[in-house]
């Protein structure tokens, strides 16, 4: 036979068309065979093969150990045709206790830990299944589920296991497919089994009902759940969300007012090794202020020890702190995509789990019953034959001894099926006792109402639900609370309230020295800084600001628009250089200058005023700003700018105002109303210029004033004490030419 041309078989296709029909085959395969799980039972194909090798191996709980190579080579040989390091990687995944909430694989040896260290070559490890495992696969023998060929033909697997035990909630899930993801965090069993045993009952149930059943997710590694109960209610409700989990930790007391912080249990699927790196990463970036240093002191139980810098910390803030920086709270999605009893992927809420699980239990109930009737059928005609064979053994002896095919014999005279009388005449000599008969009779009695009994069950739902209700009660009961496996581990904690962490909390409290020019190029040097008569500027500018603060201060810039800036002083430029124009910091309008620069005092007062004269005191707490566009707090008229703003002195009872016009006014502080916002009253009347400066003071105390020479003070003011609005008079002999109280 000729070979066909080369031509004949190329076919013409677009491009598209061609990679679009590849990677759409590639996608389902992805999809359907590794990366979504089975909604009946939990598992991915390569858990389920792994398992029903497990099992053709004979590795019960109760039998010994295998090694894992033996069990990997069964895999990929017969079931799997993948590689040996992921067969690898998912028996042992099964197989740790941090891992996986209920193990479906009992190992023995080096399984690998917490900390991230992967477990030793399969050829040193020994593996067998657990209890979970077996309850998954149970029913198998009795033609619960169907069955297909393996890739190459030679064997047969389980398409779904039978899955008597609630896998996928469980133990959960977590995959990647093509444009397609699922992630299921595992639950407790007990708490699953309350809410199947409702949901047979109540098949509408609402979400909230069953989140009070089933609260939230229940990891191996424990922590505490902070998730409020409508964002798990919804989450429930959609089949998507998340939750809010942390480590839990404790305050330990060492006396003298010294205490530690220790973290017994720390978030899923976060590795220890790493979580301490991380937190030791930001020491040395001194972005944890509060904490002095972390230890490990792990043995088989998590011990992380925390400690703080001073007594003075407060444990609740240094741990608000981590949890914001760190993985000690992490947020875990839930994403329920999954493959239906019809293979299509999607996703369901909690009721549409739970109900698939009931319906292939269901199936799983009818399948098997139906198998035993069978069985039973059988073995009844079995009896029924030997029965006959009893009460005619005689003629039937004679039958066979005088005929040399004595089975149609047998079949003609006594009406026998042909199975009937096959086993009469496989029968040994020792079932032709009396005993044998009596104990044939008592069989067949209990088979024919096991029988009936099981043909009542087929024919009634009610009692079909009532045999997976107790089924499912059987599983709490061997899973659920009452077991070491079983007691929730993860603890439903309340949502946090709003912590408020203070800025020093967040940042390295160093002394620093602010240095603004009068071009505003602003930069913040280390230390406070004694003499400043040495700092250079850019060349034509010269010093206007100087300020001895903190990094965890800030600064409040006031400007001629009226308005207020706030700027941290940890996002100051480095004082080497000549720093960084301090508008760039803020959205501060062209045209527009810096009046005032202040380090922020809560709970201070200050006075402002616009160049006309009008003005007001303000708490300084309500000046501060906190976006880039400020806080406007002094309206202005058309041409008036903001000129002023002044402390107000502990104990201030009266304001000076000097204009620009060089006249002094003098009135009690009281006259000043406290505002948040406006245009103020009139300080001070003029026929030409505007305000030139204002000061607060004690008046018993006098009126200062910085000259070239030193301060200078008056204390008889009487003359210039007034009324607010008025005019003034002229300052006392020897005040500044500058029109300036400092």
């Amino acid at each position: 036979m000729s070979k066909p041309s080369t031509t004949e078989t190329i076919r013409d296709t677009r491009l598209s068309d061609a990679l679009g029909e590849r990677y759409l085959a590639y996608a389902l395969s992805t999809i359907v065979s590794r990366s979504l799980p089975d909604v009946r039972d939990g598992l991915k194909p390569v858990h389920r093969r792994l398992l029903y090798a497990m099992r053709e191996l004979k590795l019960n709980p109760d039998t010994g150990f295998k090694k894992c190579a033996r069990v990997v080579g069964d895999v990929i040989g017969k079931y799997h045709p993948h590689g040996d390091v992921a067969v690898y990687d998912t028996l042992v995944r099964l197989a740790q206790e941090f891992a996986v909430r209920y193990p479906l694989v009992d190992g023995q040896g080096n399984f690998g830990n917490i900390d991230g260290d992967n477990a030793a070559a399969m050829r040193y490890t020994e593996a067998r299944m657990t209890a979970v495992a077996q309850a998954l696969l149970e029913g198998l023998e009795s033609d619960a589920v169907d069955f297909r060929e393996t890739y190459d033909g030679e064997e047969e697997e389980p398409v779904v296991l039978p899955s008597r035990f609630p896998n996928l909630l469980a133990n959960g899930a977590s995959g990647i497919a093509v444009g397609m993801a699922t992630s299921i965090p595992p639950h407790n069993v007990g708490e699953i089994c309350d809410g199947l045993l409702h949901l047979i009952k109540h098949p509408k149930v609402t979400f909230k009902k069953l989140a009070e059943m089933i609260p939230g997710p229940d990891f191996p590694t424990g922590g505490e759940l902070v998730e409020a109960p409508s964002a798990v209610i919804e989450a429930y409700r959609t089949g998507r969300g998340g939750f809010r989990l942390r480590s839990r930790w404790k305050k330990e007391n060492l006396g003298h007012g010294q205490y530690q912080v220790v973290v017994t249990e720390i978030p899923y699927q976060v590795q220890k090794s790493r979580l301490i790196e991380k937190v030791a990463e930001l020491l040395a970036a001194k972005k944890l202020p509060q904490l002095n240093d972390i230890h490990d002191e792990s043995a088989e139980e998590v011990r992380i020890v925390l400690e703080p810098k001073s007594r003075t910390v407060d444990a609740e803030i240094l741990m608000q702190q981590l949890f914001r920086q760190t993985d000690f709270e992490v947020r875990v999605s839930l994403n329920m995509n999954v493959l239906d009893a019809n293979n299509t992927p999607s996703v369901m809420d909690l009721r549409q789990v739970l109900t698939a699980f009931l319906d292939h239990r269901y199936e799983v109930l009818e399948r098997t019953t139906r198998f035993r009737l069978k069985k039973i059928e059988a073995r009844l005609e079995i009896l029924e034959g030997f029965l006959i064979a009893y009460r005619n053994l005689d003629r039937i002896i004679r039958i066979i001894r005088d005929n040399d095919h004595p089975k149609p014999k047998l079949m003609k005279a006594f009406k026998l099926t042909d199975g009937q009388a096959e086993a009469i005449l496989n029968m040994r000599l020792r079932q032709l006792r009396k005993l044998e008969e009596t104990e044939i009779k008592a069989e067949h009695k209990a088979l024919s109402e096991e029988q009936a009994g099981i043909k009542r069950l087929l024919k009634d739902k009610k009692k079909k639900w009532r045999a997976i209700a107790g089924e499912i009660a059987d599983i709490k009961k061997q899973f659920g609370p009452d077991t070491e496996l079983g007691r929730r581990r993860t603890t439903i904690g309340k949502p946090p309230s709003a912590v408020s962490v203070p800025l020093e909390a967040m940042i390295e409290r160093e002394p620093i020295t602010v240095i603004c020019s009068e071009k505003g190029w602003i930069r913040a040097a280390r230390g406070h800084l004694a003499d400043v008569s040495e700092l250079k500027y850019k060349e034509g500018d010269k010093g206007r600001f100087v300020l001895h603060t903190y990094t965890t201060g800030k600064l409040l810039v006031f400007a001629t628009n009226g308005r207020f800036y706030t700027v941290g002083c940890d996002k100051l430029p480095s004082g080497r250089g000549h720093g960084e124009p301090l508008r760039m910091m803020f959205d501060l309008a062209e045209g527009h200058d810096v009046v005032d620069i202040r380090v922020h005092q809560p709970g201070r007062r200050l006075a402002v005023a616009s160049d006309t004269g009008r003005g007001f005191v303000i708490e300084e707490n309500e000046a501060v700003a906190q976006t880039r566009n400020g806080k406007q707090v002094l309206n202005l008229g058309a041409d008036e700018e903001a000129a002023v703003c002044t402390a107000v002195v502990e104990g201030a009872d009266s304001l000076a105002v000097l204009g620009e016009n060089r006249r002094l006014l003098i009135f009690p502080l009281a006259e000043l109303p406290v505002m948040t916002r406006g245009r103020g009253v009139i300080l001070q009347r003029y026929r030409q210029g505007g305000l030139a400066d204002i000061k607060t003071f004690v008046l018993a105390e006098g009126l200062t004033w910085r000259t070239g020479r030193g301060e200078s003070r008056e204390t008889d003011l009487d003359f210039w004490i007034g009324k607010r609005a008025q005019a003034g008079h002229v300052p006392p002999k020897g005040f500044p030419k500058a029109n300036r109280f400092t």
